[in-house]
């Protein structure tokens, strides 16, 4: 019995000795000094924000606005909730980050004729006549874990939008984001008649965001090019993503349930287009004009449908600084 017992043992430690040590995935630490990592954010030099500048914590709408003016580097952590009405102007050179629990209710950001801005791990919400985050003429952005809603018990038109990208913004990339409970989520190129400021423009990633309880605009996108992978599409009630006025989509490595005209062409005189790979449409449907978007001038790694939710688990304002 003993030698049975020992030979036993021998055997065991013979098969774990072989076995391949098993990958645990860690997520990095997030720091002020983060640096975009994803998608077009890191093209056209980079989007680096405040990273190294000096660093100046706000509580208020007041102190909030005087530290985001200028160019110099700058940090800027929000501590507790901010609310109220009017917006803030971010400067060039600029990471604006929350702090753990921290919220902006009814207060715009806009990011506005600058570049190089960073904006994470906040919970913005309910600007009245407004958007939550409006991205104009300004070059290399990251929006990065953020928790960003609205209220369907209003009118459509009494918020607008969550996140809107237009005149001819470009190289940003909205990444880890919960779009949730809003009529018009996120908007890329404002207008059919914008065309001579936009083409060429608003290149934009959508990586890995979890929008839920969402009528429209998944985002809706005009004359851009939009690269749109990991992401979890759940309650879309009017339509999801949207290509119009010859705007190229690649949508791919996503899922969507409960979706109404997952990917589509709406509302524009001219359709977009979209070229879809490895998407679980759950039973909606794609009508766009079927395109041929080519590749993307960055890394990243498309977990596939089946992965997508899993992707997007930690969608949100989910970091601690």
């Amino acid at each position: 019995m003993k030698f049975l017992f020992t030979a036993t043992l021998a055997a065991l430690a013979s098969v774990v000795a072989a076995s391949p040590t098993p990958t645990v995935n860690i997520q990095k630490r997030a720091t002020a000094d983060d640096v975009a990592d994803i998608g077009y954010a890191t093209t056209n030099g980079g989007t680096s924000g405040g990273s190294g500048g000096t660093t100046t914590t706000v509580s208020d709408f007041a102190s909030f606005s005087e530290a985001a003016k200028g160019d110099a580097k700058k940090i800027i952590i929000v501590d507790g909730n901010l609310s109220g009405e009017g917006s803030v102007r971010i400067g060039d050179n600029t990471s604006v980050l929350g702090k753990k629990g921290a919220t902006i209710t009814g207060i715009n950001l806009t990011i506005k004729g600058v570049k190089n801005v960073i904006v994470r791990n906040l919970v913005l919400s309910k600007v009245v006549g407004g958007d939550c985050i409006t991205v104009q003429e300004a070059t290399n952005v990251w929006l990065d874990h953020l928790d960003i809603s609205g209220d369907l018990s209003v009118d459509k038109d009494y918020y607008d939008g969550l996140i809107d990208i237009t005149h001819a913004a470009d190289w940003v990339t909205v990444s880890n984001v919960h779009f949730h409970d809003h009529w018009k989520a996120s908007l890329v190129g404002h207008s059919d008649s914008n065309a001579d400021e936009d083409t060429g423009t608003l290149h934009v990633t959508y990586a890995n965001n979890k929008w839920t309880n969402i009528s429209s605009r998944t985002p809706s996108i005009r004359f851009g090019t939009g690269h749109i992978y990991n992401n979890y599409y759940s309650t879309i009630t009017t339509s999801g993503v949207n290509t119009r006025m010859g705007a190229i989509v690649l949508v791919e490595s996503s899922t969507f349930v409960d979706a109404k005209r997952a990917i589509t062409s709406l509302d524009s005189d001219i359709t977009g287009s979209a070229e879809v790979r490895d998407v679980d449409l759950g039973g909606s449907t794609n009508d766009a004009p079927e395109g041929s978007f080519g590749t993307v001038p960055y890394e990243y790694e498309a977990v596939g449908a089946a992965g997508a939710e899993a992707a997007t688990a930690g969608a949100g304002a989910t970091l601690d600084f």
